[in-house]
């Protein structure tokens, strides 16, 4: 059968799947639609933790970056790990235990103020609508390929199918769907890449086989490192980024990671705060799988693509640069007339484009592995993106509906309209991050590295304070948070829209790439909320007394959607 059939046969049993979970499992109630009914158990939280935070970022994207960064792509690799790790230890249990379903929600009542509340709301949406984009981005690429469609149209498929089961079945039917998600894209990731690790170093294990020797006898990374310099690229396992860059990209994405909306809401999908810890351990094994692999297939992906394609006769390339030309997403253009391929870093001479999100897609067609295996990857990228697409969607409508709505403009509607609206809300939040994959601002992990840094700038420090400072009040809170957004938001606007010539590191502040500015508007938060909060009125008694219990996630009820 060739990849089409396989492609239509393996996407459909799947789709079928997470349609059948999401009617099977189908929200009545607001509790449902926001945490699944707070009684989900720790070992399917933490797979459908992990679907939920292993995005198309993650799938399609990460590896991708590696191949082309090396060294440098490590940031990634570090930050959205970290950033879990932080999460899970610092601020879940204490979310847990202050029982509130949304950021907005811990924001407004922390701080005991509907502006607060407002502003919380508004970044959430953001960051929400930021990264989603990414998510749509991948679903068109994977569909573009593997059903020989325009990007455009495949976007427009993702729509239509989030739509149904995220509307539908709210967390509830999303939780459970992670669970078949995780399932599917983990299989999808690690069968290619022990398949690949196998052909190349001999070795089943593709996290031993990228330190492993090839059949020459030279080890992989030093053919890496001497190929690529021939072609005027830095070594593969030489970093060029600025060390303050590197640590302030990975900085970002661990805090940003940490402050991410439509994580910390799979803490309250628990019966108790134990169990929240649980499921963190739990979802921090599975997300290992997936990313101490992920090297590893960078690697192999650009050793097989220059043995492919570096200095081959342009009349015999094989047929996988045919069909990733179709989709627009690689291009071969022969300046030079000699009808060979010169692969090289300089713009004016180079003969070979090729998008970065291609590479984990591409990987088995270049090692040319049977169709089925082709098919499975793309059917892993596409639960990868939906599954945090889902996540998102729902982090947008809780947001307006309940937060927006519920509390702050419409107080007295019924639980039924609260969940109408919320229905409406990820309808409309669908259409927009729809547009936003057709006509995507950067290529998916750097559309995704931005929300992360807005996240950062945003949530984190006042999440932090809220738990750890009972000085902390509203006007600190309040001005913190716009103050480190409006920064970051500038920055990354500055040089990736408005003045895209000066994104070069001369130009930067102190070298920090528009990636990792997410670390200075947190600090420009941290700093804002200390100073206002010193000047201003000091918090109300009875939420000096909240914060003190809170600090003991002992004897969390359950979670709850108001007082």
């Amino acid at each position: 059968m060739d990849i089409l059939t396989w492609t239509y046969i393996i996407v459909g049993i799947t789709f079928a799947l997470y349609i059948g979970i999401a009617i099977w499992s189908r929200a009545g109630s607001t509790k449902e639609f926001y945490v699944a009914g707070g009684g989900v158990s720790p070992l399917a939280n933490g797979m459908a933790t992990a679907a939920d935070w292993m995005s198309a970022a993650s799938f399609i994207s990460m590896a991708g970056l590696i191949s082309f960064m090396g060294y440098d792509g490590s940031v990634y690799l570090m930050g959205w790990t970290g950033g879990y790790v932080l999460l899970a230890l610092l601020l879940a249990p204490y979310l847990r235990k202050f029982g509130k379903f949304t950021v907005p929600d811990f924001v407004g009542d922390r701080y005991y103020s509907k502006t607060a509340r407002l502003v919380a709301v508004v970044c959430a949406i953001f960051v929400s609508f930021t990264y989603v984009a990414g998510q749509m981005r991948g679903v068109g690429i994977v569909f573009s390929r593997f059903l020989e469609v325009q990007i455009e149209t495949g976007v427009i498929i993702g729509m239509i199918i989030v739509l149904f089961y995220a509307v539908l079945g709210g967390m509830k039917g999303i939780t459970y769907t992670q669970v078949a998600q995780y399932c599917v894209l983990i299989f999808a990731y690690m069968v290619p890449a022990i398949f690949i690790s196998m052909m190349l170093t001999g070795n089943p294990i593709p996290q031993l086989g990228l330190g492993g020797t090839l059949a020459d006898g030279t080890y992989l990374l030093d053919k890496l490192d001497g190929l690529l310099p021939e072609l005027g690229f830095t070594a593969y396992t030489d970093g060029s980024k600025a060390t303050i860059d590197v640590f302030f990209i990975t900085a970002a994405l661990m805090v940003g990671t940490a402050g991410l909306p439509h994580v910390i809401v799979r803490f309250f999908t628990v019966p108790k705060v134990k169990d929240a810890r649980k499921s963190a351990g739990y979802a921090l094994v599975f997300i290992a799988i997936l990313y101490t692999a992920a090297p590893a297939v960078g690697a192999f992906g650009m050793y097989n693509m220059l043995q492919t394609t570096s200095n081959q006769p342009i009349a015999t390339l094989p047929q996988w640069v045919n069909n990733w030309e179709k989709t627009g997403l690689i291009g071969v253009d022969d300046k030079n007339g000699d009808g060979r391929v010169q692969y090289v870093k300089d713009p004016a001479v180079n003969e070979l484009t090729i998008d970065k999100d291609i590479m984990v897609l591409a990987n088995p067609e270049i090692a040319q592995l049977p169709n089925w295996v082709i098919a499975l990857v793309a059917a892993g990228g596409l639960a990868a993106a939906l599954s945090t697409a889902a996540g998102l969607l729902l982090v947008i409508s809780t947001s307006i509906a309940h937060d927006l709505l519920k509390k702050s403009v419409m107080t007295g509607i019924s639980e039924k309209q609260e969940l109408i609206s919320a229905r409406i809300a990820a309808t409309f939040a669908v259409v927009i991050a729809g547009y936003f994959g057709i006509n995507p601002p950067g290529f998916v992990a750097e559309v995704v590295a931005f929300a992360f840094g807005l996240a950062a700038a945003s949530f984190f420090p006042v999440i932090i304070m809220g738990i750890f400072s009972k000085r902390m009040n509203k006007q600190g809170a309040i001005w913190g948070m716009v103050s480190g957004m409006l920064f970051t938001i500038s920055y990354i606007v500055y040089f990736k829209f408005l003045n895209p010539a000066a994104n070069l590191p001369e130009n930067w502040f102190m070298e920090i790439s528009p990636e990792g500015i997410g670390t200075v508007g947190m600090i420009v938060n941290f700093v804002v909320s200390f100073i206002v909060s010193r000047f201003t009125p000091a918090p109300p008694a009875h939420i000096q007394e909240l914060i003190e219990d809170i600090r003991i996630p002992r004897g969390a009820g359950e979670a709850v959607a108001g007082h």
